[in-house]
């Protein structure tokens, strides 16, 4: 289960990863873990009714560390923003509004919003491309390419990072995915640190 505080290192920046019942568990436990050790503080927000565990696609539970409703999250406090995938997840966090509005107010904000999967959708849904003057390159899982190659700049590299805007393929690109974000928000000389300990291949 996933859960608790982060550690100690880039106390200035804080991410939320979004979870809900069908998230792909490895896209949200991996970039959460690879953020924390990275010293980024980062809440794993439920957008169930409920504040108990998620059910992930794989039969993962991951207990939340607030739901959508809790006014305590104090979202606009935040850097960054998580949609991972898993077909049953990405669908709700797609479909939720509260959500959609939360990633077209960080990419205006010019926060770091990111997807992976199936999570890609959401993008799509905001309405983020709609509000920028340039088409947006992102990438998804390729079951999805037909739902988004029509509105972006579709693009078949493992992650892709368009100014603000991170996305990446699926479960085996997580890692890659999650070491984008912390160059982002920590640094490169922090995702060298956090990479080598975990035996990554930094430069893959």
């Amino acid at each position: 289960m996933v859960g608790g505080s982060s550690s100690s290192g880039a106390k200035s920046k804080k991410a939320i990863v979004f979870v809900a019942n069908g998230t792909e568990e490895m896209e949200a436990t991996i970039t959460i873990d690879v953020l924390r050790r990275a010293g980024i503080q980062v809440l794993v927000l439920s957008v169930e009714a409920d504040s108990g565990p998620v059910t992930c696609s794989r039969n993962v539970r991951i207990v939340p560390d607030a739901t959508l409703g809790d006014d305590s999250a104090k979202i606009a406090t935040y850097d960054c923003v998580v949609v991972p995938g898993g077909a049953q997840g990405a669908d709700t966090l797609s479909q939720n509004d509260q959500v959609k509005s939360i990633l077209a107010e960080f990419h205006a904000q010019n926060k770091v919003v990111a997807a992976i999967c199936a999570g890609s959708l959401a993008i799509k849904s905001a309405g983020i491309q709609g509000k920028v003057p340039q088409p947006l390159r992102l990438t998804s899982h390729p079951s999805v390419r037909d739902q988004l190659e029509s509105d972006f700049v579709y693009k078949e590299d493992r992650v892709v990072v368009d100014s603000n805007l991170v996305t990446s393929r699926g479960p085996g690109t997580t890692f890659e995915f999650a070491l984008a974000l912390v160059r982002i928000l920590a640094g490169e000389d922090k995702a060298r640190e956090v990479a080598g300990p975990m035996m990554l291949n930094f430069d893959v």
